[in-house]
C-alpha cells in the first residue's frame, strides 16, 4: 500500500477548521476535517485500528468522526471493484494485510457494487474529499471511476437499481430504500455544481452529471403515488418497466415510504431550477406527511435480558410523545403497517417477531425535522404565502433507517 507523499500529508494535517469556510459541501467539510485532523505527527506505518470510512449521510450526522486520516482512504482504494464502484459489508476496521491485499485485487471484478446503505456513494465522497484535501491523483482518479459508475448505471428512465452490474430480483427496480438512489443523485448534484472537492472534473463530465440529475428529478416526480386522485409520496422501491410500487424482501411490501419520502423531498427542495411541477411534488408530500403523522406514543427501548440482544422495542402510549411516522403505510388505507419475515401486515409493532421487531426501523421521527425547519425555511425563501407551491434550495441531514 503506497503512503500519500508527505507534502499531500501536510495538506491533509493542515485542513482543520477552514474546511467549513473553504466552499465545500457541509458532507465534504466534514470528511475533510477528519481526514486532516486525526492525522499523528509520524506517517502512518500500516497495521493499526483505522475508522470505517464515512459516508456523505453519515459524515451529516457527525459520523465523519470515524475516519481516521488517509487510511480510510487507502482502504477504499483496495475495495473498489473495476466496474468502478464498491460494494457493502466489507470489513474495513483495518488495513488489510498483503495476502487480504491480494485477495481484495482478484476480487475486484465481482460483479456486487451497489448504492446499497451507503456505498459507492458514500466512498466517492470520501475519496473526493481527500483528494481535495491531499492533491492526490490516485483519490482524484478512483472518484471519478465512481462518478462514471454511477453515470452507467442510471436507467433511461432516471432511476437507479440497488445493485449494477447485473441486477437481479428486487434489486433491479429503482431502489429508493436505504438512501440508494438519492446517494447516487446528491453525489451527481455536487458534482455537476463543481463543487470544490469534485474539481477534478471536466466540463463534459459536469454536464452529464448534470443532465442524469434532471432525469432523476423526472422519475422521482413520475414515482409520485396518487391515491384516490390525491398525490402523496412514494414506495421504496418502484418497478423499473410501470414505475408502479413494488416490494423487496418479504417484510418490504409495495407501500408509501414515510422514511425514504424524507430524504426525497429534503433533495428536490436542494435543487436550484425547481419548476412548478417540482414545488408541487414537495408541497403535496408535505400535506401528506402533515396528515400521516403517528401520534400519542413514543418509542422505548427496554430492558429485556431473556431475549435476545437483551432488549426489547416498544410502541409506548403517551400523549406528550412528539409524533413519529412509521416506515410503511397501506396503499389504500394510509395507515401504518408492519410486516414479519411472513410478507403477512400487521397493524401495530406489538404484532412482529421480536427479531422483524428490534432489528429494523418501523417507526421514527423521520420527518419531523423535516417540517418542522427545513419546510418553514424552504417556504421562507420563496417569500409566498402558505397554501401554495413554493421553492427554495436547501439542503438537510437526510433521514436514515
Amino acid at each position: 500500500m503506497t503512503a500519500p507523499s508527505p507534502p499531500a500529508v501536510a495538506r491533509l494535517r493542515s485542513v482543520g477548521g477552514g474546511a467549513r469556510r473553504s466552499g465545500l459541501s457541509r458532507s465534504a467539510a466534514a470528511l475533510l476535517l477528519s481526514v486532516g485532523a486525526t492525522l499523528a505527527g509520524a506517517p502512518w506505518s500500516g497495521g493499526g485500528e483505522v475508522g470505517e470510512p464515512s459516508t456523505s449521510a453519515t459524515a451529516e450526522r457527525g459520523g465523519a468522526e470515524r475516519a481516521s486520516g488517509w487510511q480510510a482512504a487507502e482502504i477504499a482504494l483496495l475495495h473498489q471493484r473495476a466496474s468502478g464502484g464498491w460494494p457493502k459489508h466489507d470489513d474495513r476496521s483495518r488495513l488489510p494485510g498483503p495476502e487480504a491485499q491480494r485477495e481484495l485485487q482478484a476480487a475486484g471484478e465481482r460483479a456486487d457494487a451497489t448504492l446499497d446503505n451507503g456505498a459507492t456513494h458514500g466512498e466517492i465522497g470520501l475519496l473526493a474529499a481527500a483528494s481535495r484535501a491531499s492533491g492526490e491523483a490516485r483519490y482524484a482518479a478512483a472518484a471519478a471511476r465512481g462518478i462514471r459508475y454511477l453515470l452507467a448505471a442510471q436507467y433511461p428512465n432516471g432511476g437507479w437499481p440497488q445493485t449494477f452490474p447485473h441486477p437481479r430480483g428486487y434489486s433491479r427496480q429503482i431502489t429508493f430504500n436505504d438512501g440508494a438512489m438519492i446517494g447516487a443523485l446528491e453525489t451527481l448534484h455536487d458534482a455537476a455544481r463543481s463543487a470544490m472537492e469534485y474539481a477534478f472534473l471536466d466540463d463534459s463530465d459536469r454536464d452529464a452529471c448534470r443532465a442524469a440529475v434532471q432525469r432523476g428529478v423526472a422519475c422521482i416526480l413520475k414515482c409520485q403515488v396518487v391515491v384516490a386522485g390525491v398525490p402523496t409520496v412514494g414506495c421504496a422501491q418502484h418497478d423499473v418497466a410501470s414505475l408502479a410500487p413494488c416490494g423487496a424482501r418479504s417484510y418490504e411490501l409495495p407501500s408509501l415510504s414515510g422514511l425514504e419520502s424524507a430524504g426525497v423531498v429534503r433533495f428536490l427542495m436542494r435543487q436550484p431550477d425547481q419548476g412548478p411541477a417540482v414545488r408541487t411534488a414537495i408541497e403535496q408530500a408535505l400535506q401528506w406527511f402533515e396528515r400521516s403523522q403517528v401520534k400519542g406514543v413514543r418509542l422505548d427501548r427496554v430492558a429485556a435480558p431473556e431475549l435476545p440482544g437483551g432488549f426489547d422495542l416498544a410502541a409506548t402510549p403517551d400523549p406528550q410523545a412528539p409524533p413519529l411516522w412509521a416506515r410503511f403505510y397501506d396503499l389504500e388505507t394510509n395507515q401504518p403497517i408492519f410486516c414479519d419475515r411472513d410478507g403477512v401486515p400487521r397493524p401495530s409493532l406489538a404484532d412482529l417477531s421480536h427479531e422483524r421487531r428490534t432489528r429494523y426501523s418501523w417507526l421514527g421521527p423521520y420527518a419531523r425535522q423535516l417540517l418542522d425547519v427545513e419546510a418553514p425555511r424552504w417556504r421562507a425563501a420563496a417569500a409566498i404565502g402558505a397554501g401554495e407551491p413554493r421553492g427554495a434550495p436547501t439542503r438537510a441531514p437526510r433521514a436514515r433507517g
